[in-house]
């Protein structure tokens, strides 16, 4: 076994935890790109458990065991499942974790991850409970920044939903260890909250995206998640509040780059696709390598 038996949390890994795992999803890079072959987990089973929907968490976990000589199965309806008969989550989880030897779990309930791997037989990954934490997300954003840009010394900017975003509170944790200017950018409603602001160390600030564009190596954007708002109506105030455009990037550094955990609806217009700054498919491209590197870790 590896470092960790689970993965539920950014906080469940160390600086070293991270930088170990970024050099070994380096190493799967041309395997992820089907230029070389892998067995290295052959005979092994990976169970995805999606209880909400997701492509490309769920597809790239999938790709990455099975460029590594493993089987995946799915359970992405719950009504497909015995929970719609009235079965707990902790019982499916024991049964589930009989038949595989891996377990990857979204869930829309904060906490249900570190819950099922308490149930589990086997190792557990989080991948996103409700507005908790998304570890694999944060770790292959960590890959992109390092390959596309620089982690040390890093000036990023996190732009849009800061109050529901678990890609943004499980990356910002992880940033901190890395000594990054963070500038946080988002409408008032959805501002980081101050209470998980207490619980950060290192240099973080609210601002302008106009004030620091020229100044930052990395503009991360976040989608509004209709999804995670009690109140459609208060969800409605915000929609649309802010767009990234190629005209806005003209003032930005040469080497900045921009990403997004996406999907995106209209906060990043298409247009910036088209410019040397995107980044969002590489980052997308990169959760293989990296989840190829954290299935060797908790399964060999």
């Amino acid at each position: 076994m590896g470092r960790f038996r689970h993965l539920i949390s950014i906080d469940d890994l160390s600086k070293d935890d991270i930088i170990y795992i970024l050099d070994r999803a380096e190493e799967f890079e041309d395997i992820a790109f089907g230029k070389k072959k892998s067995n290295i987990l052959e005979g092994k089973i990976l169970a995805n458990l999606f209880f909400e929907p997701s492509t490309r968490t769920r597809m790239s976990f999938e790709t990455a065991m099975k460029r590594l000589g493993g089987d995946v199965i799915n359970m992405t309806a719950q009504e497909a499942s015995s929970i719609a008969k009235g079965e707990t989550l902790a019982d499916t989880v024991r049964v589930i974790s009989k038949y595989v030897d891996v377990i990857v779990i979204r869930h829309p309930l904060e906490g249900s991850a570190r819950f099922v791997a308490e149930h589990s037989d086997v190792p557990v990954i989080n991948a996103g409970d409700g507005a908790g934490q998304h570890p694999t997300q944060t770790l292959l954003d960590l890959y992109t920044i390092r390959k596309e840009s620089r982690l040390e010394g890093l000036k990023i900017a996190l732009m849009g939903d800061l109050k529901y975003s678990r890609t943004v509170h499980s990356l910002i944790k992880a940033l901190t260890l890395f000594n990054a200017k963070i500038y946080l950018i988002s409408p008032e409603s959805l501002r980081l909250p101050d209470e998980f602001l207490e619980d950060l160390k290192g240099d973080i600030e609210t601002a302008n995206l106009n004030d620091v564009i020229g100044d930052i190596d990395v503009l991360y954007v976040t989608r509004i998640q209709k999804e995670r708002f009690p109140d459609e109506e208060e969800y409605k105030k915000v929609a649309g509040s802010y767009k990234i455009t190629a005209d806005i990037l003209k003032n930005a550094k040469e080497d900045l780059i921009v990403m997004h955990p996406l999907p995106r609806v209209d906060e990043i217009d298409v247009s910036v696709d088209r410019t040397k700054h995107a980044k969002y498919f590489e980052q997308a491209f990169y959760g293989v390598p990296v989840r190829m590197a954290i299935l060797c870790e908790v399964l060999l």
